[in-house]
């Protein structure tokens, strides 16, 4: 008799055992996938963080070059409102400090172009067309600066 309860309490523990191990497997299988996807989570995470600064320096580089050509074509108000866009956001980026998309060393290129800020403005605000040459000469020291 004594056997016979042992039997049985063999063949029910071995149902158990199965459950236990297939959970045991289930959970180091989501284990896995759960650091794979942190470790690509992180390689995109990186990859947008560049995407995002060179666009954000693009938009820049865009605003004050349709400054420049809307300057030359005589739409002194539109070029206006791109160089104040152009200032408003390269100031917003230098003041970001370490999150910038510029480098310190591009920072502090960056701040003779301020000084030149309510020139240009004014310039274009009188519709002058010396404006025309600023913006050109703004727009290559930007582009030198962030372009290497």
């Amino acid at each position: 008799m004594k056997e016979d309860t042992q039997s049985k309490q063999v063949k029910a523990a071995h149902p158990v055992r199965r459950f236990i191990l297939y959970v045991v497997l289930l959970v180091a299988a989501f284990l896995a996938g759960f650091v794979w996807m942190g470790l690509k989570y992180r390689a995109c995470s990186t990859t947008l963080s560049e995407a995002e600064r060179q666009s954000s320096l693009v938009r820049m580089e865009a605003l004050l070059g349709s400054a420049a050509i809307d300057a030359q074509r005589g739409d002194f108000e539109t070029a206006r409102l791109a160089a104040s866009d152009f200032f408003t956001s390269l100031r917003a980026e230098t003041d970001k400090g370490i999150d910038s998309a510029l480098s310190q060393a591009q920072i502090d290129g960056v701040q003779p172009l301020f000084a030149q800020r309510d020139e240009a403005i004014t310039l274009l605000s009188r519709g002058d067309a010396a404006s025309t040459d600023l913006l050109s000469d703004l727009y290559v020291a930007f582009r030198t600066l962030v372009n290497p």
